[in-house]
């Protein structure tokens, strides 16, 4: 079993944990959570052996096997199931003293270097690899890919597939599901409900986390409290115990003031003196109970619009893509829906199907390449987009950010647009003090978004268009955005890979996939079914396929002018790519300078620019990462286009 007694951790001058005792038995699945800034991924350093405890005592079984996503981007050519299949290192090492074994013509050694893969799978091991690459959402033809060909985000779902092969008795998980969606995050959650060993993670997916665990750890102001049961369960018992402790507090309250009045009454009486003094003693001697010190909730509302068409808008063979040299390059054709008034939608289907083409080209900042799209009158659009510089300027701060949407809403808007008052409204969500002149760019992902929300609630839309608005968010800034959602009167449609915003906003859902847009018939249990079945079918094709020889299919040469011309079409793509790509190099190298830096900081002022600093580097990561995947999919279509045309 893992203990912790009385154990005490530091960042530099700061206490994490303080004097922190819990015991976690073999088995469990255990979620960790608490605030940003609490302290869980300085506990998974302690867990992993990177750092160690600066007070008390911790102990963790030597023989266990560890597993764990590696943090570095992966830069290899080798193919992605060679890569993942070197993540079970028993057989890596076995394979390796098979091949010594038979370069010396050991034939005792052979055999039992034969004996043990076979104990070790051995058999199987290149199905299991592939199986583990296609439930995280690659492609069958992508399963011998060079691992650098593909985005960020998809080599950490290979690094994530690389550390599910390992055999461990332990696996450690840091936000699993960040470069996930839906399809891969339900696949993954039912790869972890039959790990048998045990599981740490840490998420602000509170589905994933009921799903999935059932123990929980809470970190809250330096201590450490372990829960019976789900996220859930976890939040329930804490507000009773919150409950508890505030009618504790307000009864101690209530015996303090009778004590302090009788005190101020009698203190000068000598006849009283002594029961005054006794009293004074007594409140020293009372055991003082903290009050109740909640999470500081964040919590808003979206503005009654001021119309509401109907329908909001509807589209009539559209057809929504790219436009590159000036030539359209379709993705999603045909499409004739309507919008109405009132909808809450969400939008299903795996990643590079459109999802966001269709939100962006909606929302105005894609064109619409085909068929027409018609705005009921008075349409306003609330656009949270994926990547918030998409709708932010890094290097202006939030204030100006909101003085530029007053002048361009002009003062018939009805919003109040002195500086004082925009001061006022930016510190309802959280802008306090000198964050209004904080440069955008050096802000954290949660802060940005919040940036955003906050000019989108003082549009006053009447539609609302959220692409994945809750990648940055913690916990209790999600369930402010749901409630806010659910008393917004206009139509709402949504991207997310997060269940339980879905499930509490959206009451219909439409399917994006091969080439078109369709109605889901069903809820989202249904949905992950569905999910569940298509990663099964993946899997069979893939072990199908891995018995087979493979077979060698040379594309069709290409002309020279279609050659010259693919090469024109790519050629500012690439440029770009490789502009971000030497950008997240940069960025990567930053982060691992300012991750040590922390670790020999002693100054308060140092330690909070350097963890400003951290959250800016690696806000800017995250958003570089998603431009690569979107520069790789407009290459892809580009050079499919040409090679099929």
């Amino acid at each position: 079993m893992i203990t912790l007694k009385n154990v005490t951790l530091r960042r530099s001058a700061k206490v994490l944990l303080n004097s922190a005792t819990v015991t976690l038995n073999p088995g469990e699945k255990v979620g960790l959570v608490g605030r940003n800034g609490a302290g869980k991924s300085t506990l998974f350093a302690l867990f992993n052996g990177t750092l160690h405890e600066d007070g008390g005592d911790f102990s963790m079984p030597k023989a266990w096997r560890m597993g764990q996503v590696a943090q570095n981007m992966p830069e290899t050519d080798e193919p992605a199931s060679t890569f993942v299949l070197e993540g079970d290192t028993r057989l890596a090492e076995l394979r390796q003293r098979l091949v010594e074994a038979e370069a010396g013509g050991d034939g005792m050694e052979m055999a039992h270097v034969y004996t043990d893969l076979a104990d070790a799978g051995d058999h199987d091991a290149l199905p299991r690899a592939e199986a583990l690459i296609l439930g995280l959402g690659f492609s069958v033809d992508e399963l011998n890919n060079p691992v650098n060909s593909f985005s960020g985000g998809w080599r950490m779902r290979l690094q994530l597939a690389r550390a599910l092969m390992c055999p461990s008795d332990i696996l450690l998980l840091d936000e699993p599901t960040n470069h996930l969606d839906l399809d891969a995050l339900v696949w993954l959650e039912a790869w972890l409900k039959r790990y048998t060993g045990t599981m740490i993670v840490i998420s602000h997916d509170r589905e994933f986390l009921d799903a999935i665990t059932d123990v929980t750890l809470h970190i809250d102001q330096a201590k450490l409290t372990r829960y019976g049961g789900n996220y859930s369960a976890f939040e329930i018992l804490r507000s009773q115990q919150m409950e508890l402790q505030q009618a504790s507090f307000s009864k101690q309250q209530d015996k303090i003031a009778h004590l302090q009045k009788f005190i101020t009454r009698f203190k000068a009486q000598a006849s009283k003196a002594k029961q005054a003094q006794s009293r004074v003693k007594a409140l020293e001697r009372m055991e003082k109970i903290a009050p109740l010190l909640a999470d500081a909730e964040f919590t808003f509302g979206f503005k009654e619009p001021n119309n509401l068409p109907n329908p909001m808008l509807a589209m009539s063979e559209a057809s929504f893509g790219y436009i590159v040299d000036e030539q359209p390059k379709p993705i999603l054709q045909g499409i004739s829906k309507s919008v109405l008034a009132g909808q809450r939608i969400g939008i299903l289907g795996a990643n590079g199907q459109g999802k966001s083409t269709l939100v962006k080209t909606i929302a105005r900042t894609m064109p619409q390449l085909g068929g027409t799209m018609t705005e009921g009158k008075g349409l306003n659009i609330g656009y949270f987009a994926q990547q918030e510089l998409d709708v932010l300027r890094p290097q202006d701060n939030p204030l100006e950010h909101m003085i530029r949407l007053a002048k361009e809403q002009g003062p018939n808007s009805g919003e109040p647009s002195r500086e004082q008052d925009l001061r006022s409204y930016l510190g309802s969500f959280n802008f306090t003090g000198d964050m209004v002149k904080q440069a955008v760019g050096t802000m954290s992902g949660g802060e940005k978004a919040r940036l955003v929300l906050a000019m989108i609630v003082w549009q006053r839309p009447n539609l609302l268009l959220l692409d994945e608005p809750t990648n940055h968010l913690d916990l209790a800034t999600r369930e402010a955005l749901a409630m806010a959602l659910n008393e917004f009167e206009g139509t709402v449609m949504l991207v997310s890979h997060d269940r339980s915003l879905l499930r509490a906003v959206c009451d219909e859902f439409w399917m994006v996939g091969r080439g078109k847009v369709e109605p889901f018939d069903g809820d989202l249990d249904d949905y992950q079914k569905y999910l569940l079945e298509e990663s099964k079918r993946l899997r069979e094709e893939a072990k199908e396929s891995s018995n087979k020889p493979p077979v060698q299919k040379a594309p069709a040469p290409l002309a020279p002018e279609r050659k010259q011309q693919l090469a024109a079409q790519t050629k500012p793509f690439k440029k770009t790519l490789a502009q971000t790509e030497e950008r997240m190099g940069q960025l990567q190298t930053q982060k691992t300078a300012l991750e040590n830096s922390l670790l020999t900081l002693t100054a308060t002022d140092d330690i909070v620019q350097a963890s400003q600093d951290l959250d800016a580097v690696n806000s800017e990561l995250e958003d570089l990462e998603v431009k690569w995947l979107e520069l790789s999919e407009q290459i892809q279509h580009i050079e499919s286009a040409t090679t099929t045309a």
